[in-house]
C-alpha cells in the first residue's frame, strides 16, 4: 500500500500495525510469532514505522469513571471573532478537564471534549472557566450518555 506521502507499507507492516493497535503492550517476540518472523525484524519494522511518523508513542489509557469522572461532554464553541482563535485555544488548553480540542468547520469554531466528576462540576467548568474566556461568544454542550466506539483507524488497503 502506498499512501499520499509515499510511505511503503507492505503486508507485514499492516499485520504488525493491526496487532499493535489491539494491544500496544504486546511483547515484540509475541508479535514476531504471530507474523512468522524474528523479534529483531519486528523491532526494526516498528522503529521504521515510528521514524516515518506512522506510529507515535504508546500510552496507557485511563478510564475516567474509575477516577470519578462520570460526565463526558462535548462543547461547541462560537467565537466572537476568528482572530481570537489562538488566544482562546491557549486558554482552553489550560483547563485540565478538557481532553480534546478541535478547530472545526461548520457551525462551531471549536469543539472540545471534557470530563467532569458530575453535572455540577460540568456547570462550574462551563461557567467559571470556558465561558469566562475572552473571545468566546457562546457555547452549546452535549452530554455523552454512552461511548459506543473508541478505536484506532483500521489498517486497510485504500479503496478506489
Amino acid at each position: 500500500m502506498k499512501n499520499e506521502h509515499n510511505y511503503q507499507i507492505d503486508e507485514l507492516d499492516k499485520k504488525i500495525l493491526a496487532i499493535l493497535t489491539k494491544n500496544a503492550r504486546i511483547p515484540f517476540l509475541e508479535v514476531a510469532r504471530e507474523c512468522n518472523v524474528s523479534g529483531a525484524a519486528i523491532h526494526q519494522r516498528v522503529q521504521r514505522l515510528s521514524k516515518l511518523g506512522i506510529i507515535s508513542g504508546s500510552q496507557f489509557n485511563i478510564e475516567p469513571k474509575k477516577l470519578g469522572y462520570n460526565t463526558c461532554a462535548y462543547i461547541g464553541i462560537f467565537l466572537d471573532n476568528a482572530a481570537m482563535f489562538s488566544d482562546v485555544s491557549s486558554s482552553l488548553l489550560s483547563i485540565p478537564e478538557i481532553v480534546q480540542c478541535h478547530y472545526t468547520t461548520g457551525q462551531y469554531s471549536m469543539f472540545v471534549k471534557v470530563y467532569t466528576k458530575d453535572n455540577e462540576h460540568l456547570r462550574r467548568v462551563l461557567a467559571d472557566k470556558v465561558q469566562a474566556i475572552q473571545g468566546i461568544m457562546r457555547t452549546e454542550t452535549f452530554i455523552s450518555l454512552e461511548v459506543l466506539a473508541d478505536r484506532q483507524i483500521p489498517v486497510i488497503e485504500d479503496i478506489k
